[in-house]
């Protein structure tokens, strides 16, 4: 039993009490819960629609897949991720118990409500998610006056107008191109994980890898971070496609040196830290497919897949595993399990961005494997996790 209970909850060691149900005790637990199940469900079964097997199933195709993606999946785990660190940010409590149940009500019935005809109610559903998050966070972090973090209550703000902005050219209200709102999330997403990755990715790197000195250059901070901003307003505005790519490229090698100065070739022993270096390189690939993209020498989407499962696939499943240890009193080592799932998400990326690229004759059979891959390792999380996720802190510590 005591070997079963190992495999099943990480961490937990021989006799350990059985700790109560917790899953509604701080932010991560059930967004990250949520967010894995639906990643596991709905990217089957949207290749399933794309290979022509389930016709007419889903509203809008590519459309529904993109707004799931972005404003379902990675608005979730960022969501969770949030809540958590803005109480270690502020000192001050996030939602929990009955609030944070109404977050995640609220999230599932805008999943559910774009696949309905209730167009309108989809539409005000999933803009009021991420400003409902953003009032959430707002209230502990002015009350702590931590101006450092004000800037995620606009980025969500942002997040709500693009997908409005989706919504209402769906329904004929705006006339303004359902990709361009998609390109504008996933500027905004790209953002969150430089500054985000910015803040951990060292200092993960440094305190789990004894010798490794990760740098943050300020230059190249400052750079780095701007030149994505400066992406989201050359995909705002009308750019010209040689402007857009210069920008692309800069924004490429600016990351790339940032990279380098966080010593990824020195973390390949630590999958908690290799996850977090592997899945920031993808923001370069993805930077440079954009560049080539807007001279028409890369096909749009495999640039796009580069950043959604590459670089947020990456991060976010990185980061669901180390804080969803370090925030329920377990140790920081990856096992079998979590590598086996970096790997996969890995698999997925490779393939679906450079198989798409090099046999374009079997572009289907790549998205299917892609699919397949990227399935397996959010259900292998939500099966692991689902027992670390909805019980109580090993060490008795609140949260």
């Amino acid at each position: 039993m005591s070997k079963l209970l190992s495999i099943v909850e990480p961490g937990r060691g021989p006799g350990a009490p059985v700790p109560g149900f917790a899953l509604w005790a701080l932010g991560f637990r059930p967004f990250y819960l949520l967010a894995s199940i639906f990643a596991a469900l709905s990217v089957p079964l949207w290749v399933a629609q794309y290979s022509g097997h389930l016709p007419g199933l889903f509203v809008r195709g590519p459309a529904w897949h993109g707004h799931e993606m972005l404003f379902g999946y990675t608005l979730a785990v960022v969501t969770g991720f949030l809540f958590t660190a803005g109480r270690n940010w502020t000192g001050q409590p996030t939602p929990t118990g009955h609030a944070l149940l109404g977050f995640a009500l609220l999230w599932i019935a805008g999943r559910v409500l774009v696949l309905t005809p209730y167009a309108t109610m989809a539409a005000v559903v999933n803009a009021a998610f991420p400003v409902a998050v953003g009032i959430a966070l707002a209230i502990p972090l002015v009350n702590s006056r931590n101006r450092r973090n004000y800037f995620f209550v606009g980025l969500l703000i942002l997040l709500g107008a693009a997908v409005l902005a989706m919504h209402l050219s769906w329904l004929g209200m705006l006339a303004w191109p359902e990709r361009a709102s998609l390109q504008v999330g996933l500027d905004i997403m790209l953002f969150v994980l430089a500054v985000m990755g910015g803040r951990v990715i060292p200092m993960f790197t440094n305190n789990g890898i004894p010798g490794v000195q990760a740098t943050r250059h300020p230059l190249v901070e400052r750079v780095s971070l701007g030149s994505v901003l400066l992406l989201l307003a050359a995909d705002v505005l009308p750019t010209p496609a040689s402007v857009l790519a210069t920008i692309a490229l800069l924004a490429g090698l600016t990351h790339a040196v940032r990279l380098c100065l966080w010593q990824p070739w020195r973390t390949l022993a630590t999958p908690l830290v290799w996850v977090l270096h592997a899945a920031y390189a993808w923001i370069v690939v993805y930077l440079v497919l954009r560049a080539l993209g807007a001279f028409g020498l890369v096909a749009e989407p495999l640039a796009t897949h580069a950043l959604t499962i590459g670089a947020i696939g990456g991060m976010t499943i990185g980061m669901m595993t180390r804080t969803a240890r370090g925030h329920t009193g377990r140790p920081l080592l990856a096992d079998g399990f979590e590598v086996t799932c970096y790997l996969l998400l890995q698999c997925a990326a490779l393939i679906r961005v450079f198989g798409g690229m090099l046999v374009p004759a079997d572009y289907l059979f790549t998205v299917i494997a892609s699919g397949i891959c990227w399935s397996l390792a959010f259900t292998l999380y939500a099966v692991r996790y689902w027992p670390v996720l909805s019980r109580a802190r090993l060490d008795g510590k609140p949260g």
